[in-house]
């Protein structure tokens, strides 16, 4: 079977997706097509290119790319030195010293220093949320020369490394003193970072294309590659990141080998694949992916956790799960906040969950928390095809019990953008929308900005739990396996009372490749261009 390829039209720029990007690369010459890697990345359009700034998965990669980390996880998520050549702590463990290894340089051809990473340390500590706990303990973060810098804390933090290491979205990406230097709130526009790739300003075609170009300059480390850590060695001189939003479009143009890589092929098309002996489907993240909806805690009636727990009530996962990811072998539902298959996984708190939902007892709650027909407004990404009908299904529940809704469509890059408003739907703000992320960040309390649940310092949603907060900080604190898996059960029944998020199913999402297309990395949240290389 092969699907009719649609002819693409690109007009120019797409409005409202510029942005302002310095004039510090240059077009290269144009690499052969062997060298040369076309990825339709499956996360939605790269509308905000500051990892800090955002978690979106497709800033994620981005930031992947360009910029570098102080550690990463191995294969087997254990912290490992990336752009550190050694480190160590004083025996009170409350003294973190680091030393930069020899080689790293910024894409604009000046080296990398340690004040660049107490500043990119500071910056991200103000969103992430193992950031801010260590910004609350740190009594000092400071530069001792040009290549070494320290994290003086005011009481013992055993899990500051795996912290720093962390993949997830808002990972501690190293950024230029001067970049650095920008509130978080702000987004750094520069696009300057010293990984493994630079960002191709020249080649940059928003809404359409963006290039990156193999960094000649980069050093990799000694070891072999491995997970995230390692040598990243690059084996293509290009990667194209094309924008085709149609999935048939992007699914045809993988087919004709006009593309090597597609992100989030169409579930229908997976037998396709299985039957074309040029492509191969590849599942890079193991753990799958923890479907949620975020509720804004901001503004009515979410602000009332009854209207909350109505939600919660409401959700019939296996029609979530089938809607989502029709092909059983791909989706199940997931009832610990920890969810399916981390150490932390548990049933503390779970009555809510009833096979088919509960629309009666949803109806109630409404009731019960006062909600007079407001409109909800519910975020829906068109181009990430799983979140749409995810979207459309909600809105659909919620008008069955006599809930107003109204569904927001857009690409990803307007629900990024849009997300950020805290303010009333009629100036633009919402109530809900539906992401995703990484079954393994679910077993990451301190790493995951999922967990966080104080107000306004919080991710977007802005969940606030006093109690809740209180058990997530003492994570840190407790060493013994046993010990945390009793904390976790606490905070899951915690978080079950104030509804942080609302569980929508766990899904498993492979990508399609071209066969010649080969050494790809599979870790959660992020896709790695290093180490590929076609055949």
């Amino acid at each position: 079977m092969r699907i009719s390829r649609r002819d693409l039209i690109r007009t120019g720029v797409v409005a409202g997706a510029a942005v302002s990007i310095p004039s510090v690369l240059r077009a290269q010459a144009t690499p052969t097509a062997a060298r040369t890697v076309r990825m339709v990345m499956g996360s939605g359009d790269l509308r905000v290119f500051d990892p800090i700034y955002t978690t979106a998965t497709i800033t994620n990669h981005h930031g992947a790319a360009i910029y570098d980390t102080l550690f990463s996880l191995d294969s087997k998520f254990m912290p490992r030195p990336q752009m550190v050549e050694k480190w160590r702590i004083s025996e009170d463990k409350k003294t973190y010293i680091f030393e930069l290894r020899d080689g790293l340089g910024w894409h604009d051809g000046t080296p990398v220093t340690a004040a660049d990473c107490v500043a990119s340390i500071r910056r991200w500590g103000q969103v992430a949320s193992g950031g801010q706990l260590i910004l609350e303990r740190a009594k000092d973060i400071s530069q001792k020369d040009d290549k070494t810098f320290t994290i003086a804390l005011k009481e013992p933090l055993g899990l500051l490394i795996d912290i720093l290491a962390t993949p997830l979205s808002s990972c501690p990406y190293m950024m230029r003193e001067k970049d650095a230097k920008r509130p978080a709130t702000e987004q750094v526009t520069a696009n300057i970072g010293s990984g493994p790739f630079k960002f191709n300003e020249a080649l940059a075609k928003p809404g359409a294309s963006f290039a990156y170009d193999r960094n000649e300059k980069y050093v990799p480390r000694k070891e072999p590659s491995d997970g995230l850590a390692g040598a990243k060695i690059v084996n293509v001189d290009r990667v194209i990141w094309e924008n085709i939003a149609d999935e048939q479009t992007a699914f045809a143009a993988l087919q004709a080998g006009e593309i090597d890589f597609l992100g989030a092929p169409p579930v229908d098309f997976y037998s396709v694949v299985e039957g074309d002996p040029n492509l191969n489907l590849q599942i890079l993240d193991k753990t799958g992916s923890d479907v949620y909806a975020r509720l804004n805690f901001l503004q009515k009636p979410f602000d009332d956790v009854k209207a909350r727990q109505a939600i919660l009530h409401l959700i019939d996962q296996e029609a979530f799960v089938r809607i989502m990811s029709p092909n059983p072998r791909y989706g199940r539902t997931v009832t610990s906040v920890f969810g399916n298959d981390t150490l932390y996984s548990n049933d503390e708190n779970t009555g809510w969950y009833k096979k088919g939902g509960d629309p009666e007892k949803a109806k109630q709650l409404f009731k019960e928390a006062g909600y007079a027909g407001e409109k909800i407004v519910i975020l829906q990404p068109t181009n990430i095809a799983f979140l749409s009908h995810a979207s459309q299904l909600l809105a659909a529940e919620l008008r069955k019990i006599g809930v107003n809704t109204e569904l927001a469509p857009s690409d990803w890059g307007g629900v990024v953008t849009r997300r950020a408003n805290k303010g009333p739907v009629e100036n633009g703000g919402w109530n809900i929308f539906i992401t995703s992320g990484s079954g393994y960040s679910q077993g990451d309390p301190l790493g995951n900005v999922f967990f966080l649940a104080n107000g306004e310092k919080a991710w977007v949603g802005w969940p606030k739990s006093d109690e809740f907060e209180a058990l997530r900080t003492k994570w840190a604190d407790v060493d013994a396996l046993e010990a945390r898996k009793a904390l976790a059960r606490k905070m899951q029944n915690v978080w079950w009372d104030f509804v942080g998020s609302v569980m929508l199913g766990q899904t498993f999402w492979p990508i399609a490749r071209r066969k010649n297309l080969t050494g790809l990395i599979g870790m959660p949240s992020v896709i790695p261009m290093w180490n590929m290389q076609k055949v």
